[in-house]
């Protein structure tokens, strides 16, 4: 049986990761570690360590993109709760067999991760990430 093993991330839809920094890095004194383009879901992250878990301040790169979207509709705020596990594809399957919705059946996997996202019709209105690290 598959098992959750910590809160990897927060992910915090911006429209400006150095805008968003005046908070998380001048005023709280958290230091951001990098960013990363990710082309597929047409984002830039930047990667705000703190413990053994992260804030990611996720800017969209486009204006048609899902989360340039989000924040057009919402608002900059939280976007989604990402929970590490320790078998991805299992975790799946339990979800499905309890009849909770997932935007991904199958695992998308990067560069040393696998993940897929809960639909937040099954979670109370939260995007979930399920996260692996391979």
């Amino acid at each position: 049986m598959a098992k959750v093993l910590k809160i990897n991330h927060i992910a915090i839809a911006v429209p400006e990761i150095n805008e968003a920094l005046v908070f998380w890095q001048d005023a709280l004194g958290l230091k951001l570690s990098h960013t990363e383009d990710v082309p597929s879901q047409k984002s830039k992250v930047g990667f705000v360590p703190i413990s053994d878990s992260e804030v990611e301040l996720v800017q969209p790169t486009t204006s048609d993109s899902g989360l340039a979207k989000y924040i057009e509709k919402r608002g900059p705020g939280l976007h989604h709760i990402c929970l590490e596990v320790d078998n991805i594809e299992e975790m799946i399957a339990q979800l499905l067999e309890k009849g909770i919705h997932m935007i991904d059946e199958t695992p998308n996997t990067l560069e040393g991760r696998k993940m897929a996202f809960i639909h937040p019709k099954s979670t109370g209105s939260v995007l979930v990430e399920l996260y692996q690290l391979i």
